[in-house]
């Protein structure tokens, strides 16, 4: 990229604009190295820690270490919830406007036993049993006719809204579907309509093919930093085989995604010295699940900058890196 550039999501439609004389090299956002204490396996204040489970709501479920009695994730409901599963899904109006309870379910996901691990430090095993929860979870959940969404979501440093350091993930269950991603799935829907192709299939072809801002490639997923990134090192760790829903995975799927997955925070880690990042599971909205314009996927995104004025009032994000130096960063 010689000169400023505008780029279009393909996905989305939206514009991204790449400001070259705000251009920043890859090793800039590297956050600096700080000396700090490194947190023990265990902490006798932690509620996820082994010991503590008088400090934590009834266990949901639990998936066990193989050959031993001790465990490698947890679920437990959200001691302060986002939404409840009391309640119902009815709409009703409040003067001129509408609201409807707070009807859904909200959940933690304890990805370890040990205080001081993260999915980047994790072994192939431990990372494999997070996505294993991840999806039992979601099939359970999807079962309920209530349920229209579930967003799985990982929240990472206090930049990205964590306030446990202890390893953990979130489910947040709707029983609505947040205009968000109905937007989404209209823009895939008209893509569809308009060429009789997915869109993301079309994307995955195109980098798998050109290969520019892929950084790791398996038998089942591609993972690369989009054409249009909206922040310095988003990542997209897409499934090859045309899926709609997160559900639909094979047993095979599941350890290609951790391997993935580990192999694209572990890069974040160690090359940008551990940032703050939030990433999410975005899958079809229920009822839309077996529909051929749809595609789920995992979007990692660092917290790296920061929205000013322009980018609030426009919509539009600006972004100061370049989405090919930051993928042969990481695979470098």
């Amino acid at each position: 990229m010689k000169e400023n550039e505008i780029r279009q999501n393909k996905v989305t439609r939206q514009w991204v604009i790449y400001a070259r004389a705000r251009r920043r090299r890859p090793k800039d956002f590297q956050r600096e190295t700080i000396t700090r204490k490194q947190p023990s396996a265990l902490d006798e204040r932690c509620p996820f820690c082994p010991g503590n489970e008088s400090m934590l709501p009834p266990v949901i479920m639990e998936r066990r270490r193989s050959g031993s009695n001790g465990w490698l994730t947890r679920v437990v409901p959200n001691k302060f919830p986002a939404l409840t599963p009391e309640g119902n899904t009815d709409r009703y109006r409040k003067d001129i406007y509408v609201a409807m309870h707070g009807y859904g379910r909200h959940e933690v996901v304890i990805e370890s036993p040990l205080h001081n691990r993260q999915i980047a430090d994790m072994s192939l095993e431990e990372v494999g049993a997070v996505i294993e929860t991840y999806h039992a979870r979601y099939v359970d959940l999807m079962e309920e006719h209530r349920n229209m969404m579930t967003i799985i979501f990982r929240n990472h440093g206090p930049l990205a809204g964590t306030s446990l350091i202890h390893a953990h993930s979130q489910i947040i269950v709707t029983g609505m579907v947040p205009h968000h991603i109905r937007w989404r799935e209209e823009e895939a829907q008209r893509y569809f309509d308009e060429w009789g192709r997915c869109v993301y299939c079309d994307m995955l072809e195109y980098e798998a093919r050109e290969q520019q801002r892929v950084i790791v490639e398996n038998h089942s997923f591609l993972a690369f930093v989009p054409f249009a990134a909206d922040v310095p090192f988003e990542i997209w760790i897409l499934p090859k085989k045309h899926a709609a829903d997160f559900g639909s995975v094979s047993d095979s799927e599941k350890l290609d995604l951790a391997s993935t997955l580990q192999v694209c925070l572990s890069g974040l880690h160690h090359k940008l010295n551990d940032p703050d990042y939030n990433y999410v599971i975005n899958t079809a909205a229920r009822f839309r699940a077996g529909e051929p314009q749809l595609h789920w996927y995992l979007q990692i995104r660092p917290r790296l900058t920061t929205q000013a004025g322009f980018e609030i009032g426009s919509g539009i994000s600006i972004n100061p890196s370049v989405p090919e130096e930051d993928a042969a960063f990481l695979r470098g």
